[in-house]
């Protein structure tokens, strides 16, 4: 069953849970810690967190680990005119900002411990001095922090403040990668296609060709690499349909050779060529050698990918399938 929570689209029964427990606990003030690797959608959690919420304040997000430390931490906490060199005005900060509402933390394992240390008296004293300010300001912040890093592990090794892991994981959410949730595969590359197909105003379906190498790539890159191949592919794709032919090669040659992928046919080694200076022939065993022929070279080209074959010689996989059974059959 496919679910919709707040535009976190999956049918896998570990999303599912988690995505139940957001469902508990976004209504409360708890700060939530969200960890996964890069692009399982770590962003899309806090927003629909946000969103479930109901804070009447905005969604502010900011990356930790894109801006330099100084930046960073101007740009959190604001400051007042005449702070530093250029300082000319006084500037609100995320952390005003996003009064009332959320502010996503993402990559917080890659805070300097100086900027921990006013982070934590921030959650703590849910009040902000602006850089060249001694007057504290109030703000009522629910803070969302996310990281691709085990924060146990940055502790250990003197990285990561062990009283700020606390007061961050309150409710922590471990976001399981696209390879542990195959289901979601077929699922999201249906969602991807819909939304692009609006964006570039394209009329575009999806063949099993196309799906079936998608449901056997590992996806390092998780949901976000999965998306960029969708969009890649209907920008590029000049017919009405995706095939596997729109895949990057990397998709294709990446996928591990098993057994139903063989690339031999009843282990014949050698391609053939056939005479057709004749007097006599059997028709039947003729027209098999042919067939046995050309499958082993679509074969030997598709690099031992069924789904690929059976789309260069314009027959359904199980058909394909079927006609490598019987030739072995036939040979043994």
């Amino acid at each position: 069953m496919i679910r919709n929570f707040a535009g976190i689209i999956t049918a896998s029964y570990k999303l599912i849970k988690v995505c139940e427990q957001i469902e508990k606990v976004a209504t409360t003030d708890a700060t939530i810690l969200v960890t996964g690797e890069s692009g399982t959608g770590k962003e899309l959690v806090a927003r629909a967190i946000h969103k479930l919420s109901k804070r009447s304040g905005n969604f502010i997000s900011i990356n930790c680990a894109a801006i330099p430390d100084d930046i960073l931490e101007s740009e959190l906490f604001g400051y007042v005119k005449g702070a530093f060199t250029g300082a000319f005005n006084s500037r609100e900060g995320k952390f005003q900002a996003a009064n009332k509402g959320t502010l996503f933390l993402d990559e917080i394992g890659e805070m300097s411990l100086r900027l921990q240390a006013k982070l934590l008296r921030v959650i703590q004293e849910k009040t902000v001095q602006k850089l060249g300010s001694n007057v504290d300001e109030q703000v009522d912040v629910r803070i969302v922090a996310a990281t691709n890093k085990n924060l146990r592990d940055e502790v250990v090794k003197g990285n990561f403040r062990e009283d700020l892991l606390y007061r961050l994981e309150v409710v922590h959410f471990e976001l399981p990668p696209l390879r542990e949730r195959k289901e979601d595969i077929s699922v999201l590359a249906h969602h991807f296609l819909e939304k692009f197909k609006s964006k570039y105003s394209k009329n575009i379906s999806m063949s099993q060709s196309f799906i079936e190498p998608l449901k056997m790539h590992e996806f390092r890159g998780n949901v976000r690499e999965l998306q960029n191949i969708i969009e890649r592919a209907v920008l590029l794709c000049d017919s009405p349909e995706l095939t596997s032919k729109d895949l990057p090669a990397y998709v294709l040659k990446n996928i591990d050779v098993k057994e139903e992928y063989k690339t031999d046919v009843c282990d014949k080694k050698e391609l053939q060529t056939f005479n057709l200076d004749f007097d006599r022939i059997n028709l039947v065993e003729f027209l098999t050698n042919i067939e046995k022929e050309i499958i082993l070279r679509a074969l030997e080209k598709a690099g031992g990918n069924k789904t690929v074959a059976a789309e260069m010689l314009n027959v359904n996989r199980t058909t394909l399938i079927e006609k490598i059974k019987r030739l072995c059959k036939e040979a043994a």
